[in-house]
């Protein structure tokens, strides 16, 4: 089994070490906006994270984590979850109910691993915040909060595919998506998305909300990793206060395929590049 690193502290990612996947290619693209003179600009700084590595075992790991308000989450994320997934946590004795039990815990010690990352900036922040907002706060005790807001702010979408004993274990949790195109044994391609989008626009989450939170929140994704605002303070959210639990989580939905006699390939897509294709070719062709 490998053995564990300090993961935060590494000044370079201690994943360099593993094995890529050669199988898996990657393709990113800048948040470009183009003016009228055709110049463009980045729209907002990268914000994703991926990862496609080979474990112990024949276990295979892919993932791509939608960032946002910074990649911090993101990257942390990437990090830790292979650490939970790829240091010898699952083998080829455990079933598909054992798989789907440890991608589940792995997302939730993630969590509560990077909510422990950010517990004394949290409580500095708490702390300064109580001066407010009296005219006599100081200038440097202003910047200081706007420090802690950007070390502390966002969250990330996430989904994970794992190849395990020729089992395709897909977790979703957010609103990106995973296809399995295959051919069919007519000779036809088919797509399959596994999985759904956990956002406002699906009738299930959208009650799931309903139920929680009493009234809809301006949140798109109902399900993300990081976040403070919508999970430690969504008290003080005036559409979030009456939930009754946390109206946001960071729980996974995990779909199980067997691969025997299949042939194509998987394409793991975040929410930019979803929302790229339904522009260009409207949401009923953005599979396709």
């Amino acid at each position: 089994m490998a053995q564990r690193r300090n993961l935060s502290q590494s000044p370079q990612s201690w994943t360099d070490d593993l094995p890529l996947c050669e199988a898996c290619g990657v393709g990113t693209a800048t948040n470009c906006v183009y003016g009228p003179d055709g110049a463009s600009s980045q729209s907002h700084p990268y914000e994703d994270a991926h990862i496609r590595f080979r474990g112990e075992d024949d276990c295979s790991l892919y993932a791509v984590f939608n960032g946002y308000e910074g990649s911090k989450v993101a990257s942390f994320v990437s990090q830790f979850l292979t650490a939970e997934l790829l240091l010898g946590q699952l083998s080829s004795a455990h079933s598909d109910s054992d798989v789907r039990r440890i991608l589940t815990q792995a997302f939730d010690v993630v969590e509560k691993s990077y909510f422990e990352s950010i517990d004394d900036a949290l409580a500095e922040k708490a702390h300064l915040s109580n001066f407010l907002p009296h005219d006599g706060v100081s200038q440097k005790v202003q910047e200081r909060l706007q420090e802690l807001e950007q070390e502390v702010r966002g969250g990330a979408t996430a989904v994970v595919a794992l190849i395990l004993n020729n089992k395709l274990h897909i977790a979703n949790m957010g609103t990106d998506r995973a296809l399995l195109c295959r051919s069919s044994t007519d000779g036809q391609n088919q797509v399959l998305q596994i999985g759904r989008a956990h956002s406002t626009d699906n009738e299930d989450e959208l009650q799931t909300l309903v139920r929680q939170a009493g009234q809809i929140a301006g949140h798109n994704s109902t399900r993300r990793l990081g976040d403070y605002r919508a999970k430690i303070h969504y008290s003080d959210i005036h559409p979030l206060s009456s939930a009754k639990a946390k109206p946001v989580i960071a729980e996974p939905e995990v779909h199980s395929q067997s691969l025997d006699r299949v042939s194509g390939f998987l394409l793991l897509m975040s929410e930019g590049l979803i929302s790229a294709l339904e522009n260009a070719h409207g949401s009923e062709q953005a599979n396709q």
